[in-house]
């Protein structure tokens, strides 16, 4: 991660010192603490964002430059050369298969764009930890804003090919910051506990890398659940990934509501792993500076 201004810094406000694993469960304290540092987390994901592309030629142009360039190559990849069929996606219309495949990645990306960053979020900032006084657990919530900052460019694109590919937008869409706060919930909590075990665990960046490519492939992403056999298809839902990314597609393309039972599973699911999480991350870190 790269170096921040000192003027950064001296807006944080000071934060107590880590205290148990209970007291750290507690909700209220969890989202006041959050809430208090919203100020710093916001700069710091806009921060991470113009720092991916500066120096570059077009800098924030390639954010929408990526996705259309992905979206054309999926309808050529997916559509001409596989020609991947879904159930219940027109044969004739090539786009709409690329969307099928697309969409899918968009929310995949959420979770892989954190995650994979996670186990060394800490150790790239040894100055935030040894010589200032500084909310570290802001960090893996401005990563997660990054990482829907390129969602909402995306999903531009996708609304835009939806609107050239099938003429038209299903009314629920609206219902996708409800279906999407499961996966915003499952990746927050990993990630804060991948940044924090990373900072003990070095080895830890080259297993999340091999965990993130075998769930790409466990998700259905490329392919639809429909032809995964009977004994692989159980396997494959145990995924929690499955579930979220199926239900971004109900209502993003589909125009259907979400799996409410399973989705409603994953809302609480995804709550706990979130405050485990940050509890643990907030009861380790007063150990950072010894191992940094």
């Amino acid at each position: 991660m790269q170096r921040f201004s000192s003027d950064v810094i001296t807006q944080a406000p000071p934060t107590r010192q880590s205290s148990s694993i209970l007291q750290q469960l507690n909700p209220l304290a969890f989202i006041l603490n959050l809430w208090n540092h919203r100020d710093l987390i916001a700069q710091f994901a806009v921060r991470d964002v113009q720092g991916r592309y500066r120096g570059s030629l077009l800098g924030l142009a390639w954010s929408f430059a990526n996705p259309m360039l992905m979206l054309v190559t999926y309808t050529f990849v997916f559509g001409i050369v596989f020609r991947s069929r879904w159930r219940g996606s027109n044969p004739e219309n090539l786009g709409e298969v690329a969307l099928i495949v697309f969409s899918g990645l968009i929310a995949f990306n959420i979770f892989s764009e954190c995650v994979g960053r996670a186990s060394g979020l800490i150790v790239a900032v040894p100055n935030y930890v040894k010589k200032v006084v500084f909310p570290l657990e802001v960090l893996a919530v401005s990563s997660l804003g990054s990482a829907l900052f390129h969602c909402l460019v995306s999903l531009t694109v996708l609304i835009v090919g939806m609107l050239l590919s099938l003429g038209k937008l299903p009314p629920t869409l609206a219902l996708l910051p409800l279906t999407a706060m499961p996966l915003i919930f499952l990746t927050l909590g990993l990630t804060w506990f991948l940044s924090g075990l990373g900072v003990f665990v070095r080895d830890l960046e080259h297993l999340v890398a091999l965990a993130l490519q075998i769930l790409f492939f466990g998700t259905p992403i490329f392919y639809s659940l429909e032809i995964v056999p009977g004994p692989l298809k159980a396997l494959v839902k145990l995924n929690p990934l499955t579930t979220l990314v199926e239900n971004f597609r109900r209502v993003t393309l589909w125009g259907l509501t979400p799996e409410w039972s399973e989705l409603g599973i994953w809302w609480l699911a995804s709550g706990v792993i979130m405050l485990l999480g940050y509890a643990w991350f907030m009861t380790t870190k007063r150990a950072f500076a010894d191992v940094i």
